[in-house]
C-alpha cells in the first residue's frame, strides 16, 4: 500500500476509521462551496463516499487522505485517472497544504504510471484552487457553461491540463 510523505504531510489510502474526519470536511459548507455535491448532511452520505474511495480499483484511481500531525484534513489525488481532485478543511487553507499534497501526488503518479497528462475540472469561482493549479504548471484548456447541476443550480467549469513532460521538466 502506497504512502506518500512530505515535510509536513502524510498521504495514505483511506480507511473506514477516517469517517468522522472526512465528514468534518465534507459537511463543511465552505469546503464544499465548489465541490460536485452539496455538503454532506449525514454520516451515511460520507460513509458511502468514503466506501467508494476505499473500494475504487487501483487501476483507475490513485487517491489519498491527507494528514497533518496525524489529523486527517482532507483528500488529494486522482479519483479517476487522469483527473486530479482535492478538498481540504478550511482550517488548513492558505498554509500551502494543497500545493504540497498535489506535488507529492503528481510526483508519484508520473513516476509510477504511464500517464501523459493530468487534468482538472474547477469551478471558475474557485480562484484559490485555480491559483494552486497554475502554480503547479497546469494550463487552462477550455471553459464550459452549465456542467454541474448541484442543489438546483447550474455551475460552470474551467478545465486545466498538466503534461507529464512539463511536470518532469519543472521538477
Amino acid at each position: 500500500m502506497t504512502t506518500l510523505t512530505t515535510p509536513r504531510l502524510v498521504l495514505r489510502r483511506a480507511r473506514a476509521d477516517d469517517l468522522a474526519a472526512m465528514h468534518a470536511v465534507l459537511s463543511e459548507p465552505r469546503a464544499m462551496a465548489h465541490w460536485s455535491t452539496l455538503p454532506h448532511r449525514t454520516l451515511d452520505e460520507t460513509r458511502a463516499w468514503l466506501a467508494a474511495m476505499i473500494d475504487s480499483p487501483k487501476e483507475v484511481s490513485d487517491d489519498y487522505v491527507v494528514e497533518i500531525d496525524g489529523r486527517v484534513v482532507g483528500k488529494a489525488g486522482f479519483w479517476r485517472l487522469p483527473e486530479i481532485g482535492y478538498i481540504l478543511h478550511p482550517d488548513v487553507w492558505g498554509l500551502g497544504v494543497a500545493t504540497e499534497a498535489l506535488t507529492a501526488v503528481l510526483d508519484h503518479v508520473f513516476a509510477a504510471r504511464c500517464l501523459d497528462a493530468a487534468i482538472a475540472d474547477v469551478d471558475p469561482a474557485n480562484s484559490a484552487s485555480i491559483r494552486v493549479l497554475q502554480k503547479l504548471g497546469f494550463r487552462e484548456t477550455r471553459r464550459a457553461a452549465n456542467t454541474w447541476f448541484i442543489g438546483g443550480r447550474w455551475f460552470d467549469s474551467v478545465y486545466f491540463t498538466l503534461q507529464r513532460g512539463d511536470w518532469l521538466q519543472r521538477r
